[in-house]
């Protein structure tokens, strides 16, 4: 009995789906390499070390199938306020006049303003090849001359230089981001934005009635450590002279609030703050805004700071419709021009800005502006501050 209960226990091992799965055969090699491995839930031990994929080899796609609305032409006409296309000073690269025409024809932008026209001869050849050649199309902007800085004379200088550049024909001055962080005296001393030396200027701006284009600052993340934590990590390795973090620089808020000292002290003059001043905390710029009524601001560069906060953007936009100006401060492109179009006119979700990812890595989204707020941003906000022009002074070339 003994013996025949064992043998019975060992055939229903034997004939087991455990046991037949351990029963060795001639094919078990093959039937394990087909099988893969079991569905888990830990992370792989060695997925730390197999993370060697450079982030300038990292280009993922999208999986969101979410709408495209491409706008090849702006609803209504632009007035791009931002702009250095065939300037003086060769920050971009210079472009047949004939295509950048094109461009902006097939886009539907009627006016480019070229901010950095310099003075002078320099100034003139701007005005000659694209201000006279295409009555209404383009603007130019003058600067001032930094090398006379230390000229006991220096206030009387840059008005004389001023009052020269617009009866050329310069409608506007414009302050690039090294007054503050670059132009120094012979001493080596930073000129603050709010130098008194300077408010001669302002003031004659004012009674001009050009207005003042001023880039202060720049984005928050170029006054931080260039370490894994900043998110324009890439930006700024590709350009270390961009980076302003050191004793050496004032705080970003410091050269914010020095300017606006300026701002406060000449109401009568327009000033324009490039790059919307400070687009990753909107709440200052608001302030700023209702602080300061003869400022207005325009979104150069920025499309990727404010796309990727549509929500705040949106209800920033239809607070100050009468405060924003289009900029674009990328050259001349019409996939350029229609990307923003894109982002001012659609409520599509999750594309690039345009230049991605070389200020960071995320998407924008689609503000969905409404008509009215569209046509004062595209070119009546604009066209209202050109229309302070009071006339050349006397004295200027003709």
């Amino acid at each position: 009995m003994a013996s025949n209960k064992a043998r019975w226990v060992l055939t229903l091992l034997l004939c087991s789906p455990g046991a037949r799965a351990h029963t060795p055969s001639p094919t078990d090699s093959r039937a394990d390499a087909a099988v893969p491995a079991q569905i888990g839930y830990k992370s792989a031990a060695d997925a730390e070390q197999k993370k060697t994929l450079r982030l300038r080899d990292f280009h993922p796609v999208s999986m969101l199938h979410v709408p495209a609305r491409p706008v090849p032409k702006a609803k209504f006409y632009v007035i791009d306020v931002h702009n250095h296309t065939n300037d003086a000073a060769g920050i971009d690269e210079h472009m047949p006049p004939a295509r950048v025409i094109e461009v902006m024809n097939n886009t539907n932008v009627k006016t480019v303003v070229i901010l950095t026209g310099m003075w002078g001869e320099k100034l003139q050849h701007v005005i000659d090849e694209m201000v006279k050649p295409y009555p209404g199309r383009f603007i130019v902007f003058t600067q001032m001359d930094w090398s006379k800085i230390d000229d006991p004379d220096f206030s009387q200088e840059m008005v004389r230089q001023l009052d020269d550049a617009v009866a050329r024909g310069a409608r506007g001055l414009k302050l690039l981001k090294d007054l503050g962080l670059g132009v120094r005296d012979k001493t080596g001393k930073l000129i603050a934005i709010d130098d008194q030396r300077l408010d001669p200027v302002w003031h004659e701006c004012g009674r001009l009635g050009i207005p003042v284009s001023i880039h202060t600052g720049d984005p928050e993340a170029f006054f931080l450590p260039t370490d894994a934590r900043n998110e324009r990590y890439e930006e700024l390795t590709e350009h270390p002279d961009w980076s302003f973090y050191g004793p050496q620089y004032p705080q970003l808020k410091e050269l914010l609030e020095a300017r606006n000292r300026v701002f406060a002290r000449h109401p009568e003059t327009r000033f324009v703050s490039l790059h919307m001043g400070w687009p990753e905390n909107l709440a200052w710029v608001s302030r700023m805004l209702d602080e300061h009524p003869n400022v207005m601001v325009e979104f150069g560069a920025r499309e990727a700071e404010l796309g990727r906060q549509p929500r705040q953007t949106r209800a920033f936009f239809l607070k100050y419709q009468d405060r924003i100006m289009f900029g674009t401060d990328n050259g001349m492109d019409e996939e350029m021009y229609r990307n923003h179009f894109r982002w001012l006119e659609t409520a599509d979700e999750s594309f690039d800005y345009w230049g991605y990812p070389a200020q960071g890595r995320w998407e924008i989204y689609g503000l969905d502006l409404p008509d009215p707020v569209l046509e004062k941003i595209y070119h009546l906000n604009a066209e209202r501050v050109f229309s302070q022009f009071k006339g050349a002074s006397k004295g200027g070339k003709q």
